[in-house]
C-alpha cells in the first residue's frame, strides 16, 4: 500500500506514547521499561512511531517540500523491530505503525532520497545477489566437503536456506556445519542452492526498496518450487521473518513449510529423534530476535479502505487482520534450552513480543553505527542484570551485533547461537 493509503491511520494516531514502552502492567523497573530503541536513544517524539506518523501525514498533505538530513535520519534511524506495532495493537488502537513506517520509507526512496550506506547494500544485491556485494560464486563455500545435495541437480525433502550473513561471515560456518550434522543425523534428504542461493530480499524491503525485494521474492519462490522441498529450514531470523511476514503480505508464497532451526530441533526432541545427554553447565538468558518473534508472525495481504461505519465511526473494510506479535516463534528456543542438561535459563525483563531489539535490523547496522551499538549494549546490560553468564540467541545478525558491541565496549558476557549449545549436549 502506498503512503497515502495510510492517511486515516496517520491522522488518527492519538500521540499517546504507548508505542515507546512495554505494557505498564509488565514493567518491572524503570531501567528496562522502554520498548522502542529509537525514542530511547534520541528522546525526541519525532523518533517514535507516533512522531513518524505525524511526519508521514505532513508528507502526503504536502506540508513538507524538502527532504532534509534530519528528516531522513528520523525516517531511517529505526530498526523496524515492530515493537511499536505490538504495543499500539495491544491497547486496541486500530493502527499499524510498522506498516506506516514501511510505506514512508518506500515513498521517500521513490522520491530519490535514500541513505548512501543503504545504496552499498542495494548495489551489492543487484550485482552479486547478497547484501555484502561479495562474489556470488563463493556463497556455497561453507558447505565444501559436507556432501549436501545440490537442488539444481536433484530433488530434496528439505531445502536449507542459509542467508547472506551466514554464507559470507565465516565465523558462522562452524554453526552451519553443526546444524547440517543434526539434520543429516535425522535421516532427512537435505539440499542447498549453494552459489545459486540469493538474498531473501527482506533487508531491501525494510530499507525502502520494494522493487528490489519483489525480484528476490519471485526468485526464491521459483527456487523452492523447483527443488521439490516440503520444508525450507533457515538459521537466520531475518530470512524467517521475511518468508513468514513480508512474502504473504506482498502476495508471495513458498510451496513449502518454512521452519526455523529452533523449531526443527525442538520437533526432533519431542519426537524422541534427538537426545540431549551431555551436561552443559551454564547460566544463560535468551534473546528473542525480532524477526523470529513478533515479526515472524505470519503476514496477510490486505486490500481495502477505511470507510465511515457510523456516526463518528470509521474502520477498515473488509476487516483488517489484527497482528499482536504473539504468534511468532517463542516456545521452541525455550523448550530446547530447558531440555539441555545443566543449562539454567533466566529470563530478562523484556521478553517474547515485548523483547528489546538487538539493533541490527532495518538498515540501522549499515547506516547508524551509534544506534546499533547503543541498542545492543542496552540488551547486553539487561542480560547481565539477570546474573546470566551467557546470552543465547537464534539469529546471526543479533549475534554479530552483540559480539561487535562487546568488542567495542568491553564485557565478559558470552554470546552463543542456540545450535552451539545443542551440539555440545549431543556430544559434538
Amino acid at each position: 500500500m502506498a503512503l497515502i493509503d495510510y492517511h486515516y491511520e496517520m491522522s488518527h494516531c492519538h500521540r499517546c506514547s504507548y508505542c515507546k514502552f512495554i505494557p505498564f502492567q509488565l514493567i518491572k523497573s524503570k531501567r528496562f521499561s522502554y520498548l522502542c530503541p529509537s525514542i530511547s536513544l534520541r528522546n525526541f517524539h519525532s523518533f517514535s512511531a507516533g512522531g513518524r506518523a505525524a511526519l508521514g501525514l505532513a508528507v502526503v498533505e504536502g506540508r513538507l517540500d524538502e527532504y532534509t538530513e534530519m528528516m531522513k535520519q528520523i525516517v531511517f534511524e529505526c530498526t523496524m523491530c515492530g515493537a511499536c506495532q505490538v504495543q499500539c495493537r495491544t491497547f486496541n488502537f486500530n493502527l499499524n505503525p510498522i506498516e506506516v513506517m514501511q510505506a514512508l520509507r518506500t515513498h521517500v526512496v521513490e522520491q530519490g532520497e535514500m541513505m548512501p550506506e543503504h545504496m552499498f547494500v542495494i548495489e551489492g544485491l543487484k550485482r552479486e545477489d547478497n547484501v555484502f556485494g561479495e562474489p556470488k560464486k563463493h556463497r556455497g563455500d561453507w558447505a565444501e566437503g559436507l556432501g549436501l545435495k545440490d537442488i539444481s541437480r536433484e530433488k530434496v525433502d528439505v531445502l536449507l536456506h542459509v542467508g547472506c550473513r551466514m554464507s559470507f561471515d565465516d565465523e558462522f560456518w562452524p554453526i552451519l556445519k553443526m546444524a547440517v550434522e543434526i539434520m543429516k543425523n535425522a535421516g532427512l534428504s537435505v539440499g542447498i542452492a549453494g552459489a545459486e542461493e540469493s538474498c531473501c530480499g527482506g533487508r531491501a524491503l525494510e530499507m525502502g526498496f520494494e522493487g528490489v525485494f519483489q525480484n528476490f521474492a519471485e526468485a526464491m519462490a521459483g527456487r523452492v518450487k523447483a527443488s521439490g522441498a516440503k520444508q525450507v529450514v533457515t538459521l537466520c531470523a531475518d530470512c524467517f521473518g521475511t518468508f513468514n511476514e513480508h512474502y504473504p503480505a506482498h502476495g508471495w508464497g513458498l510451496d513449502a513449510e518454512v521452519v526455523h532451526i529452533t523449531q526443527f530441533i525442538s520437533n526432533l526432541i519431542s519426537e524422541g529423534k534427538l537426545t540431549l545427554k551431555n551436561q552443559v553447565p551454564m547460566a544463560v538468558t535468551y534473546h528473542d530476535p525480532c524477526h523470529l518473534g513478533r515479526r515472524g508472525e505470519p503476514g496477510v495481504q490486505w486490500k481495502g479502505e477505511y470507510q465511515r461505519l457510523g456516526p463518528h465511526l470509521f474502520g477498515p473494510v473488509p476487516e483488517k487482520p489484527i497482528r499482536l506479535g504473539q504468534n511468532g516463534c517463542y516456545d521452541a528456543p525455550r523448550e530446547i534450552l530447558e531440555a539441555i542438561p545443566g543449562v539454567e535459563l533466566t529470563e530478562m525483563e523484556r521478553t517474547r513480543e515485548y523483547s528489546w531489539c538487538c539493533g541490527a535490523g532495518g538498515g540501522v547496522l549499515e547506516a547508524f553505527e551509534e544506534m546499533a551499538e547503543a541498542t545492543a549494549s542496552e540488551r547486553i546490560q539487561e542480560a547481565e542484570a539477570t546474573g546470566a553468564k551467557a546470552l543465547v540467541t537464534a539469529c546471526p545478525w543479533c549475534e554479530r551485533n552483540f559480539k561487535d558491541t562487546l568488542e567495542s565496549t568491553g564485557g565478559d558476557m558470552k554470546i552463543y547461537d542456540i545450535v552451539e549449545l545443542v551440539h555440545q549436549a549431543i556430544g559434538g
